[in-house]
């Protein structure tokens, strides 16, 4: 494991809070309490206006906050995008796309940690395929993210499958973001699964958890048992 980074053990949980509205996002914060101090803003709730005022909310409280818009368009407007993050003050931002657009939001990162999607965790070798790209997952992830890291982005989004091998052909100076992760053997969305002990043991310095606490009987209390978990990987 080559992820010892000087990072708070309790942050390397992510909540995805991926839910309806924002008064549903903060009252499912003040139910987990202190079960979670860092959560990622989707696409659901931008799209559901007031994304800006709960990420606010939750900086008061403060939370760490990962703005996951996936970044795609044309570089200039990109970078024009990343710049409205300024003031934010948010940890992380994701971007995709080709090296122009990726470079555009470093150059006005403004001290956010840039993320770059690599290969989305709902995508396999025949999505790949009907896609056009007629590689293996892997090579593809590894081609963006050494493209991304050349480029100054901070760290890269991508599955457990592949960290390990990032790690092993770019080194430990850049963060591992995983998301996709199920502690079972997975049927929903999410193809290129692990749980959170692999996801670790693989070189990820986060991961991302959503479906699994969200839809729990007790989120808080499922909450608990991944930081236990990821409590006991680090203390070893």
């Amino acid at each position: 494991m080559s992820n010892k980074k000087a990072i708070p053990t309790q942050e390397r949980l992510i909540l995805a809070l991926d839910v309806e509205s924002v008064e549903k996002a903060k009252e499912m914060v003040s139910d987990l309490g202190s079960t979670v101090n860092f959560y990622k803003l989707g696409l659901q709730l931008f799209m559901s206006g007031r994304y800006f005022e709960l990420l606010e909310w939750l900086r008061t409280r403060e939370k760490k906050v990962f703005v996951d818009l996936k970044f795609f368009d044309v570089p200039q407007t990109v970078k024009s995008a990343v710049a409205q993050l300024k003031h934010r003050d948010a940890q992380f931002a994701s971007v995709h796309g080709n090296d122009a657009i990726l470079q555009a939001a470093v150059e006005n990162k403004n001290g956010l940690k840039i993320l770059a999607v690599t290969v989305l965790t709902s995508l396999d070798k025949k999505d790949l395929d009907d896609l056009g790209f007629k590689c293996d997952v892997e090579e593809l992830v590894l081609s963006r993210a050494k493209r991304a890291l050349q480029l100054g982005c901070d760290g890269v989004i991508s599955s457990g499958l592949e960290s390990s091998q990032l790690r092993s052909d770019l080194g430990d100076n850049f963060l591992i973001v995983t998301p996709g992760i199920r502690p079972v053997e997975n049927k929903d969305d999410q193809k290129r699964t692990v749980d959170v002990k692999t996801a670790f043991k693989n070189g990820a310095d986060y991961v991302v958890v959503g479906r699994p606490i969200l839809q729990d009987k007790n989120p808080a209390k499922k909450a608990e048992a991944f930081q236990k978990e990821i409590f006991s990987i680090f203390s070893i």
